[in-house]
């Protein structure tokens, strides 16, 4: 499995060192070690979380911390924000399985984010993603702990990679592509800064009321079609030639 492309599980502001401790159980029963945390609660690390974890160490030993989601993400072409509320934003909506099958089959690093054990992602946080992923559950109760969550996802990326190999498809990430694979993160949020720049004073944002919301449907918009790395340097020469006087 070490040349499985795997998915960095996210945990944005946990607020129990054991639950984290339990993520990170659930996460290597399927081959995941990979966790990031986003401004844990009670700072890291914790002690409640060793314990917790049942001998998967490994994660929590090489666990890293960020101060906001964005920054945990930055990397990542792929981000599927976990979640069973309506937002205020249009996504895709996925669900584990097909998260998983994504996972093996798009190249580029995959984040998959999870939200407080309270009150899960808010609007910011899913705002980040590209997919929406959800869980068909029952209706009348619909509770699932952080660790429940993390092994239904970590157990579908690993189902899904085993029928794909018996399928005899590969499960490596491909070296040659006939397509560019999605930009990361970080580079997403420099063209969208970079148009917000040059949006503000024009106005585009007023009144301030609708500011927020403006911006909101300005990132769903830029995130959607999945731009690559070259499309997003273009764009971004573009909006760099606008900016610039008009030649004589």
């Amino acid at each position: 499995m070490a040349e499985l492309n795997r998915p960095v599980i996210v945990l944005v502001r946990p607020q129990l060192g054991e639950n984290i401790g339990k993520a990170a159980r659930a996460m290597l029963n399927f081959g995941l070690t990979e966790m990031r945390l986003v401004a844990p609660r009670d700072g890291w690390p914790n002690p409640s979380a060793g314990p917790a974890a049942s001998g998967a160490d490994v994660v929590l030993e090489q666990a890293k911390v960020y101060a906001t989601t964005a920054e945990a993400v930055a990397d990542c072409a792929h981000v599927h924000a976990t979640t069973v509320r309506k937002r205020g934003v249009t996504k895709p909506v996925i669900g584990a399985d097909e998260a998983g099958r994504q996972v093996h089959k798009l190249p580029g690093r995959h984040a998959i984010i999870f939200g407080p054990e309270r009150s899960g992602l808010e609007t910011e946080d899913v705002a980040l993603a590209r997919n929406i992923l959800t869980i068909p559950i029952n209706p009348a109760f619909g509770s699932l702990n952080l660790a429940q969550a993390v092994i239904l996802v970590a157990y579908e990326w690993a189902r899904i990679g085993r029928e794909a190999g018996a399928a005899g498809e590969t499960l490596v990430q491909p070296t040659a592509e006939e397509a560019l694979p999605p930009a990361p993160q970080d580079e997403l949020d420099g063209m969208i800064a970079h148009f917000e720049r040059l949006l503000e004073p024009r106005g585009y944002f007023r009144p301030e009321s609708r500011a927020e919301s403006t911006r909101r449907t300005l990132r769903g918009l830029l995130t959607k079609p999945g731009w690559n790395h070259l499309e997003v340097r273009t764009l971004r020469g573009i909006l760099s030639t606008l900016e610039r006087p008009p030649r004589d």
